[in-house]
């Protein structure tokens, strides 16, 4: 890609995440989204592959039907209270589009079909922005209208979540799928807490969202797209692939790793709130998910394929191992001990 272009739609990113995050106007908000959408279709399409453009193409539907929801619901309450301003949603109708359309944009159950084929229809770091950078602004609108919306319908699909994310990953191949399909789980741990504990949110995605970007970085390094190629990566970079398998445990919520530390607290307040019944589902359902993350570290980690594999091993490279990826492994290994101190942030 034209380094200009990159830098435009790199900026065009970074001012769309920006914009929603620190107006309180829906149509700021709104422009905020349609820029964030515009500047990531080039990305996603940039292969020019037939998968890359029908990606591109699910989307952009996807995020215009969800956008213009979203506009047509500010616009109802603004009609029915005269308030533009986000934290004054309050008409009933509202609450529910601006559900729908929000669900929509983070691929929510049962809205979340686009999902998992625009992801693996993308590269490796583009997925990482479209599960990560791209989901902020929308958690974000979400978390400053949380007292107005429907605490039955965001658990009922939370949960819902939380077991088609792990029921769907069981059979997937290709790690892009899986990594999409454990982005939808993860966003039911967070919706379920949203009416809650909203900071509870907020601490989730940023770990969800470090662990997941360490893993998409080994991934790009060992330059592995499904099983089979994750099974002959230990021979390039075997100290990468080592703890490439403590990521996603990590991410599974493993103690004693980081991915461990949302889920604690998250459970915490849902049995605070006298939730228990609530707590014991979602994290039974945690057990799907944990499957098939063991499944991956298990071909990260292994030296022996227990079947034949149609290539050659790639045998250890000179290939480096930039500061960036080591750092963000780092972090989604080690960060439980400071629990007291991430609490403390406000």
């Amino acid at each position: 890609m034209n380094p200009q272009a990159k830098l435009i739609f790199s900026t065009s990113l970074l001012l769309g995440t920006t914009i929603p995050i620190s107006s309180n106007h829906w149509m700021m908000a709104w422009t905020g989204l349609e820029i964030n959408t515009l500047a990531i279709l080039p990305l996603i399409s940039k292969s020019h592959h037939p998968r890359a453009i029908e990606a591109s193409t699910k989307y952009f539907l996807t995020q215009a039907t969800a956008s213009t929801l979203l506009l047509f619901s500010s616009m109802t309450n603004a009609w029915f209270t005269g308030q533009w301003d986000i934290t004054q949603l309050t008409h009933p109708m509202s609450c529910m589009l601006l559900t729908t359309a929000i669900s929509m944009k983070l691929g929510l159950v049962p809205f979340h079909f686009w999902f998992p084929e625009v992801l693996q229809g993308s590269s490796l770091m583009t997925s990482l922005l479209l599960a990560t950078i791209m989901k902020l602004p929308p958690t974000i609108l979400l978390l400053l209208t949380s007292p107005s919306l429907n605490p039955t319908l965001l658990l009922t699909m939370a949960i819902a979540s939380a077991a088609l994310g792990g029921w769907m990953g069981l059979n997937q191949t290709q790690v892009r799928k899986i990594m999409a399909f454990s982005s939808i789980s993860h966003l039911g741990w967070m919706i379920i807490i949203l009416i809650y504990n909203p900071k509870l949110t907020l601490i989730t995605f940023y770990l969800y969202s470090l662990t997941t970007a360490a893993i998409f970085f080994t991934l790009d390094t060992t330059n592995t797209l499904k099983l089979s190629t994750l099974m002959t990566a230990w021979s390039k970079i075997p100290t990468l692939t080592a703890t490439l398998m403590l990521a996603l445990l990590s991410l599974a919520g493993l103690p004693p790793l980081t991915g461990f530390l949302p889920k604690w607290l998250i459970i915490q307040e849902l049995t605070k709130q006298g939730l228990t019944t609530t707590a014991t589902m979602i994290t039974l359902l945690s057990l799907l998910g944990l499957f098939f993350y063991l499944r991956l570290a298990y071909c990260a980690t292994i030296t022996l394929p227990p079947n034949s594999i149609n290539h050659m091993k790639q045998w250890q490279t000179n290939k480096s191992v930039n500061t960036l990826t080591s750092t963000l492994i780092t972090l989604s290994i080690m960060l439980l001990p400071m629990t007291p101190t991430i609490l403390t942030i406000p």
